[in-house]
């Protein structure tokens, strides 16, 4: 099996040249649609279960070093959900299985660079979500104003990489890390709109799947009930 699709957001730098990219060559890419939702502040719990949940391997490829629980835990709660954005895949008992976190440097109006980290837990893989992912991200940065997206990633990282290419990035190696920059193009109607559908599609599947709980916890309380119940008169004699 591949590694996760994973790369380290810990170490942002200048972008060096980029390689252009339309617009269509990250939007529409697949048929299939897999909602994802941007989540903020009080997501702290789910994304640190899903970070904490990743073995020592993973954890190597996601943060270019083996993390400990409490290095996770203090990265996710430097989060700064008010500059950076976090956006994410839920199962149907609203796990957090993938994520990805754009982040901006303080200044990125000047800068005009953020970075893409993307994490996806192993019994998920090869579904495509860690593109889909940077997908929603890049879409995100062009209608932000962002002008490049860079990835820092391990180079035994193929996944991170493969990402990368397939965005059209050149990879800069060096050693045991590489880089990869991608041109982003300016926003236009389109990209909006996108971006306004992918917002509606992740919040209404994200709305189906919470009373589709709500529904399973309920019939689950009343099976309990009739089990007592019955219980209860078996004891009695009744």
């Amino acid at each position: 099996m591949q590694p996760m699709d994973t790369q380290n957001t810990s170490r942002p730098a200048a972008p060096a040249q980029a390689v252009s990219l339309p617009v269509a060559s990250f939007t529409n890419k697949s048929t299939a649609i897999v909602p994802i939702r941007e989540i903020g502040a009080r997501y702290r719990p789910q994304i640190a279960r899903h970070l904490l949940d990743l073995d020592e391997r993973d954890r190597y490829l996601r943060f270019g070093y083996p993390a400990t629980d409490q290095q996770i835990n203090r990265y996710v709660n430097s989060l700064n959900f008010e500059r950076d954005q976090v956006f994410g895949i839920f199962n149907r008992q609203l796990e957090l299985v993938a994520m990805a976190h754009l982040a901006y440097p303080a200044n990125f109006t000047q800068a005009g660079f953020a970075e893409f980290g993307v994490s996806v837990s192993k019994h998920v893989r090869g579904r495509g979500y860690g593109s889909r992912l940077f997908e929603r991200a890049a879409i995100h940065a062009v209608n932000d104003g962002i002008a490049t997206l860079y990835i820092h990633a391990l180079s035994e990282n193929t996944a991170m990489l493969r990402i990368a290419r397939g965005a059209g990035a050149v990879i800069e190696r060096s050693g045991s890390e590489s880089d990869a920059h991608v041109s982003l193009p300016e926003a236009t109607f389109k990209t909006l709109l996108d971006e306004l559908l992918a917002d509606q599609v992740g919040e209404v599947d994200y709305w189906i799947k919470s009373e589709a709980s709500m529904m399973r916890n309920f019939l689950a309380t009343v099976q309990e009930v009739r089990e007592s119940v019955r219980a209860g008169d078996h004891r009695s004699g009744t």
